[in-house]
């Protein structure tokens, strides 16, 4: 089977055309996505025909789950589809699990950057979802987040939004290289507040317009960058009036950009590259 690898601010995926071919991807995206005894990946990306978009993608994570939303494999899928030749003119509609998504090619300069539309962030608790019942008490307000959680011995104070998937984010104040993410993430990630699990993003506000985070993703761990985070973070950020409407995110693997204006979708801009194609063994 024929595959491309493709990374945006390194979070990498193997991409595979599926159009006429049926597989059970989880079982391969758990061996295809292995970083040694695999090609090594953040997911599997899945490239199917829509009736409602352009094309249909699917994003399964290296445990074999199958992830709702993927702001950073929709601008690999859509990468994949301009260098291909599968989409004419700068703007695509491209169906994910969390509905149709657009997406646009941007030229700054030198630079081929992919914009691609979120969706608006939910906060029903019920729609993220997550175990708690908004604005009861002074306690906690799910529009200002702030929920307690001692993890590890660790006081987080969490914001919880749905990017189509469900976000935890939590801002401390210590250079998010300090955080002790490997050790906390997995036990946020599969808390009982969380009956889907959750993607767990710590930042801390550096101006106006630039947050530094990094992220334990659902189903893959510490990963370089993730787009639905960013957003989360950038959304929150601005719900506490710690950011402008347009924010630049700086993630382990580099900046993406996140506009937002409390009404309409997030959008997230940033890199995507192919790196590689090549065959994998049937």
């Amino acid at each position: 089977m024929q595959f491309t690898k493709l990374q945006g601010l390194g979070n990498d995926f193997v991409m595979v055309d599926a159009i006429g071919k049926d597989r059970d991807w989880s079982r391969m995206a758990k061996s295809i996505c292995q970083p040694h005894f695999g090609v090594g990946a953040d997911g599997l990306l899945i490239l199917l025909n829509s009736e409602i978009a352009d094309f249909r993608m699917r994003v399964f994570n290296p445990d074999g789950s199958e992830a709702e939303a993927c702001g950073n494999g929709l601008r690999c899928f859509t990468r994949y589809l301009v260098v291909k030749g599968l989409v004419h003119g700068d703007n695509y509609a491209i169906e994910t699990m969390a509905g149709v998504r657009d997406a646009r090619l941007i030229q700054d300069g030198t630079r081929s950057l992919i914009q691609v539309g979120m969706g608006k962030p939910e906060f029903n608790p019920k729609n993220i979802p997550v175990a708690v019942e908004a604005g009861k008490g002074k306690l906690f307000d799910i529009m200002t987040g702030d929920y307690p959680l001692e993890m590890a011995g660790k006081k987080l104070l969490l914001n919880f939004i749905s990017m189509g998937n469900p976000h935890a984010v939590c801002f401390i104040d210590e250079p998010v290289a300090d955080f002790a993410l490997k050790n906390i993430g997995p036990s946020v990630e599969k808390y009982k507040l969380f009956p889907h699990g959750v993607n767990f993003e710590v930042a801390r506000v550096l101006s106006r317009n630039r947050i530094e985070m990094r992220v334990w993703e659902r189903g893959a761990g510490e990963t370089l960058a993730c787009g639905s985070g960013a957003c989360a973070v950038a959304i929150a950020a601005q719900l506490h009036g710690l950011c402008d409407p347009k924010v630049e995110i700086l993630l382990s693997g580099g900046m993406a950009e996140v506009k937002w204006n409390k009404k309409e979708e997030a959008f997230l801009t940033g890199p995507a590259e192919m790196v590689f194609t090549g065959e994998w063994p049937e």
